[in-house]
């Protein structure tokens, strides 16, 4: 398989718009109408399907991890043209073609894109640190930010290498569009921690 097809492959592998297609079929509710209006794992909740929710995020974290190891297994591919495709299954996400172009947040994707790069220890990474900025900051894309630099700071200390510093830059490029509208907003501490 060419280069060319794994590409197109995690890309259309990270565009499958499991939260409209799931919510549409089980909740019978347009899960964009919900929350922040994108489409997502955390709108199917507020739609009314924890568990369905918790499927969908887990669903769409394999959309990012299954090109990776499928590339790197079958594809026999260089870390370079790795890079390429772990960046295809973000943008798919986060720009799908099957709703317009219109994609999620593509935060559960990236989990599993730097699963399928690094490992365990960078995914207990990026949950530990999400979790503490949700808990801390009053906005979430801050806190998505905030989670990534933290990637970056592991990335460097541990000495990843160009080709995973290219993915991070330009997963957080993708993150900070998709997030634009939180990160116009003055972040700030939650309630309890005063």
């Amino acid at each position: 398989m060419s280069f060319g097809l794994w590409i197109a492959g995690a890309y259309l592998c990270g565009s499958i718009p499991f939260s409209v297609w799931l919510g549409r079929l089980f909740l019978r509710a347009e899960i964009r109408r919900f929350g922040d209006g994108n489409p997502g794992g955390t709108n199917v909740i507020r739609a009314g399907g924890t568990v369905l929710g918790i499927v969908v995020i887990l669903l769409d974290a394999l959309k990012g991890l299954l090109p990776i190891v499928l590339a790197r297994n079958y594809g026999q591919l260089g870390i370079w043209p790795l890079t390429a495709v772990a960046l295809a299954a973000i943008v798919g996400h986060a720009f799908t073609v099957f709703l317009g172009f219109r994609g999620g947040k593509a935060v559960a994707v990236t989990f599993g894109v730097w699963g399928g790069l690094t490992g365990w220890p960078t995914l207990l990474l990026l949950g530990g640190l999400l979790l503490a900025a949700y808990l801390l900051l009053t906005i979430d894309g801050w806190a998505v930010m905030l989670t990534l630099c933290g990637l970056l700071a592991f990335l460097v200390a541990f000495d990843a290498g160009q080709a995973s510093l290219s993915v991070w830059l330009g997963n957080f490029l993708i993150l900070a569009w998709k997030h634009r509208q939180d990160l116009k907003c003055r972040p700030g501490l939650k309630p309890w921690t005063r």
